[in-house]
């Protein structure tokens, strides 16, 4: 499999783009929580990545939540691991320079359980080669921070506001589709400091075993992604798009092929992130990544607004 992703890979990218300031080499990520470097690096090179937006990162360890964490949906999945890694000082001096080593764009995922739990891994990135900070305000299976920050516009704008202080690095947040108003959430994270948002985090969803009665994932409920979510993810990337010109966004949600990822473009989107289908296809995010290279050829109007970090 490794040989027939990297025979496909373009010996130079055509259609690059550029978020909050950042070249990216191709406008296709990886999505945080769905990519590990061990784990994707024996299928594709992951350094012709437009960016890799690592797993989340707290100030400690986290072991995640209880298992099962994954449960299949007719058209994605529903998960609830929770988090789970080795926390900022492991990141700092394994993941992060291996991937820099590389070659990668790295775009890392910041979590926590409280705002000083955001503040103190900002701090710790502020002088790291991460090339931007994706601050997960979003995350549906985490017990404090991630989503409930998310979703709380006077809350969001607090620790939007403070990070601020604490690095110039390009920082991009994570939104939650599960809001009543995402333009309102949207608008407090660029009035706070935000130089780019991506959208969206899963969906809270889940499953349950008809032969039990009871829900399949341990921690009962759990974010759904995939395929199923893509035409939801497009509405929110299109309504905030028309709400703000000029904030870079970075769009995700059920990219499973080029022509999904076409749509995000021309939604308005910078650039955007695959998650669950590398599950599913550990070279998908690569894949789409040369399928959406084709589709530009014949659009070279969208192509030129990308290389100079516009939009569609």
């Amino acid at each position: 499999m490794m040989e027939n992703a990297h025979s496909v890979v373009p010996t130079m990218w055509k259609h690059s783009t550029i978020v909050a300031g950042v070249p990216w080499k191709n406008p296709v990520g990886t999505a945080s929580g769905t990519f590990n470097l061990a784990a994707c690096s024996p299928y594709y090179d992951v350094s012709q990545m437009g960016a890799i937006s690592t797993k989340g990162v707290s100030p400690i360890p986290w072991e995640g939540n209880p298992t099962p964490r994954t449960a299949e949906t007719p058209c994605g999945t529903v998960n609830a691991v929770g988090l789970q890694n080795p926390g900022v000082n492991h990141y700092l001096v394994d993941e992060l320079p291996k991937l820099k080593a590389l070659g990668a764009t790295v775009v890392t995922n910041v979590a926590g359980h409280s705002d000083d739990d955001y503040a103190e891994v900002v701090e710790k990135l502020a002088d790291s080669p991460a090339d931007m900070l994706e601050i997960n305000v979003s995350c549906p299976n985490v017990s404090h921070g991630g989503m409930s920050v998310g979703t709380d516009s006077l809350a969001l704008y607090r620790l939007i506001s403070r990070l601020r202080t604490l690095t110039d690095k390009p920082m991009v947040v994570k939104l939650s589709p599960n809001v009543t108003d995402i333009v309102a959430i949207a608008r407090a994270c660029v009035d706070a400091g935000a130089d780019a948002l991506s959208l969206i985090n899963t969906l809270i969803g889940m499953r349950l075993d008809i032969h039990t009665g009871q829900p399949i994932l341990a921690n009962a409920t759990g974010g759904v992604s995939g395929p199923c979510i893509l035409p939801m993810a497009l509405s929110f990337v299109w309504r905030v798009r028309q709400a703000l010109p000029d904030i870079p966004i970075i769009g995700i949600g059920g990219i499973s092929k080029g022509e999904d990822a076409l749509e995000f473009l021309y939604a308005g989107a910078n650039a955007v992130e695959v998650g669950a289908a590398a599950l599913f296809d550990p070279v998908a995010p690569l894949r789409i990544a040369n399928e959406l290279e084709t589709l530009l050829d014949s659009r070279p109007k969208l192509a030129a607004k990308l290389k100079e970090g516009k939009t569609w």
